[in-house]
């Protein structure tokens, strides 16, 4: 898998930049659930009141709230109000019931706040608890008041007559007794009973709470739509760009195997069947481009996410952080259990798509074979069973997948009862609010859906695996031809001529020399014929001209210089190739006679049809050279075929003709003309023919006779019947002696 990566390194920046998306989409995603504790622990619960800092408050109430401060305290409080008067502008600001002093809050940053709210928490809670009237704080009123002597307090006293006579040392150890009542409950439920003296002391000042609560909610809904618009417009952009850069990677994968397969020879063909290759350069492929995207899309978002909303769990409420763990545990033990079983199949999977491919591919090709011998029953249950084979693994894996889903449904669910559970409880127990349980929960399901990615991608990551695996090894595979690294330049004055030397060659893997010592030389201006009975290595010779073999000894010179020595490119630019079979791509007539040479002119073009003698069913056709060829050249014969191939390799008006068995499909007459057309046309080029029927190379300068991987003769026709036996063979099994003579 890794092997691939480097296809991706120009790709380094829209990756940085769904890193750096990535990275806002989470912040965003763990920043809503704190705004949705807000609204109900605040919104909600405290009517809009934040913090327990007041913005504003009485003089009278911030003087009961010193009593319960000490100096240093109460000289930090001050630094940061200021007293507004009656008759003041700022004071005019707020409807006060009853008309007196008030401190207003000045601009404090966050920092001092903090400082503050401890300074207030808990003082506030003693004075909203001294002022609740309980049956408690009535009994504790009238003892210390009357503890007092007679006149020492005003007529009718309250408890903060009593408090403002009484010494610090007295004042501290009624205060003392309360804080060490307030240490049993956790900062939370101080917290909101200092709020709850906030809210009542802003109710008293005159504020409308009723606006004010409304305020803190839509301020705090508008901005969670901010921050949900941020996360959904990093999220496109993210699947954009992340569906771009795997787009990006399969094609260059794609361009990298089909480059590397063209560069193949038969050795190579032979490791990796056609139907394999094909497999590899889609379907494999597009698995790599599914995970790449799933990889750019979740992998990299869900560890930030994860991690991001395991610190907030533990800022939220960190006694109840055991139950991720009980999440984590039990999702990692499903994706184990899934993993082990499901991955051999996917190991499967890959080789019986190759397979139904391979079987397809064989009867599709067959089809006219097939009909023939009537065997379509035998060659669809071959193929049923491949369908079948394949079919079985995917049900297979997709039930995997699919009680996967249902699974991790139900890991989320229980989880979210657990936490509701535990949670209920210290919300009974005043430890933990309704807001911060909802909060929780949603951070709890961040995790989950964290690993949940993971989990998903790992379920995908064997196949894809697999695929990449079957990628890189085309991609690895050493090509056993290859280009010099110092080409050479053919030499000017031997233009044309091939000579081989001593040339031996065995397949890749073979035990025994199909060709050996082969010594002949072939010159521009003349004809030169091999023949030899069918298998006899005729088509191995000639293919080693352009090197779709490399000989395993000696050498083959063309224009004096080592074939092996040039680049391959310089070296078949130099050859106009016939092959055996007639191949024709899809297009036109003039596309497959220009193909070696795009820009050829039509004079060359129409030329080139007349000496292959294709005019005659070309100008039949309504459309002439512009008439469609559909794949492989069904849609003409096999003579037609093999014209037009002709017709291509001459278009390209190259140094050197090879004719591999290319005039078997045309009949005696046409074969004639032709080969009367050649050699008018294109009598100062080389010309190598392999043939068969002894009526074709006849009049060649030089026929060449294999057998059994040797040359047995060498010379004209005439001279071969006198001298070589097999020649001599050869020629009486197809022509009568008068027919020779007269020959």
């Amino acid at each position: 898998m890794f092997k691939l990566l480097k296809y991706l390194k120009k790709s380094t920046l829209p990756i940085l930049a769904i890193i750096i998306l990535l990275v806002v989409q989470s912040i965003c995603d763990l920043t809503l659930p704190k705004y949705t504790s807000n609204i109900v622990n605040v919104g909600i619960q405290h009517q809009g009141v934040e913090k327990i800092t007041p913005d504003v408050i009485r003089e009278s109430e911030m003087k009961k709230l010193s009593l319960f401060m000490d100096d240093k305290d109460y000289e930090i409080v001050l630094k940061n109000y200021d007293l507004i008067s009656r008759g003041s502008n700022l004071y005019d600001k707020y409807p006060i019931l009853e008309k007196e002093n008030i401190y207003v809050s000045k601009n404090i940053d966050k920092d001092k706040i903090e400082e503050l709210n401890l300074i207030f928490a808990k003082p506030m809670v003693i004075l909203e608890n001294f002022q609740s009237e309980s049956d408690e704080v009535k009994i504790m009123e009238n003892k210390i008041i009357s503890s007092f002597p007679t006149g020492a307090l005003p007529e009718n006293p309250d408890i903060f007559d009593a408090f403002a006579i009484m010494s610090k040392e007295q004042l501290k150890e009624i205060t003392s007794n309360m804080n060490e009542m307030l240490s049993k409950l956790d900062n939370s439920s101080i917290n909101q009973m200092a709020v709850s003296f906030v809210r009542g002391e802003y109710t008293k000042i005159g504020i409308n709470m009723d606006k004010y609560q409304t305020n803190y909610i839509f301020s705090t809904g508008t901005k969670m739509i901010g921050f949900a618009l941020i996360s959904m417009m990093a999220t496109i952009l993210v699947t954009l760009l992340a569906s771009r850069v795997a787009a990006i990677f399969s094609r260059k994968l794609r361009s990298g195997v089909f480059k590397k397969v063209v560069g193949f020879t038969n050795k190579e063909f032979d490791d990796f069947s056609t139907a394999s290759l094909i497999t590899r350069c889609t379907n494999d492929i597009q698995q790599v481009q599914t995970l790449a995207v799933m990889v750019l899309r979740f992998v990299l978002y869900a560890p930030i996410l994860g991690i991001g909303a395991f610190i907030k769990v533990l800022n939220t409420n960190s006694t109840m952080s055991w139950v991720i763990g009980v999440a984590i545990l039990s999702i990692l033990s499903l994706v184990l259990v899934l993993f082990v079983i499901a991955m051999p199949r996917f190991r499967k999977l890959q080789k019986l798509v190759d397979r139904i491919n391979l079987v397809a591919r064989e009867i599709l090709t067959g089809l006219p074979v097939i009909r023939a011998f009537s065997t379509e029953n035998h060659e669809k249950e071959r193929f049923d069973k491949a369908n079948r084979e394949l079919t079985d693994v995917n049900l297979f894996v997709n039930k995997i997948m699919t009680c996967m889903m249902p699974a991790m449904m139900f890991i989320m669910n229980a989880i979210t009862v657990l936490i509701v559970w535990v949670g209920a409880s210290k919300i009974e127990n005043a430890t933990m609010q309704v807001g911060d349980l909802m909060a929780f929960i949603q951070y709890t399901m961040q995790i989950i859906m964290a690993f949940l990615m993971i989990s998903m991608i790992s379920i995908m990551m064997p196949r894809a695996q697999v695929s990449a695996k079957r990628i890189a090894e085309v991609l690895d595979t050493e090509v056993l031809i290859k280009d010099p690294i110092s080409p050479k330049s053919f030499a000017v004055n031997k233009k044309g001529y091939i000579e081989f030397k001593n040339v031996s060659f065995k397949y890749p893997n073979a035990e025994e020399h199909v060709l050996s010592n082969i010594n002949f030389i072939a010159k521009p201006g003349e004809t030169t014929a091999i023949i030899g009975s069918t298998g006899i290595g005729k088509t191995t010779l000639v293919n080693l001209i352009p090197r779709f073999f490399d000989v395993a000894e000696g050498e083959i010179l063309v224009d004096g210089v080592d074939i092996r020595n040039v680049t391959q490119h310089d070296l078949r630019d130099k050859i106009g190739y016939v092959p055996q079979k007639g191949i024709l791509f899809s297009g036109t007539i003039e596309s497959n006679i220009k193909y070696g040479v795009e820009n050829a002119s039509n004079e060359v073009m129409i030329n080139s049809a007349k000496i292959a003698q294709a005019t005659e069913f070309i100008e039949k056709k309504e459309d002439r050279y512009n008439s469609s060829i559909s794949q492989g050249g069904n849609n003409v014969s096999g003579g037609q075929k093999q014209r037009l191939s002709i017709a291509r390799a001459i278009a390209k008006q190259p140094e050197i003709y090879i004719f591999d068995d290319s005039f078997s499909a045309l009949d005696y007459k046409t074969d004639i003309v032709l080969r009367k057309a050649l050699n008018e046309q294109i009598k100062d080029s080389t010309i190598l023919i392999v043939a068969q029927r002894i009526s074709t190379v006849l009049n060649a300068d030089q026929i060449i006779v294999l057998d059994e991987g040797k040359i047995v003769g060498k010379g004209t026709h005439k001279e071969l019947l006198k001298s070589c036996e097999v020649y001599k063979q050869i020629a009486l099994s197809q022509l009568s002696k008068e027919e020779l003579e007269n020959e």
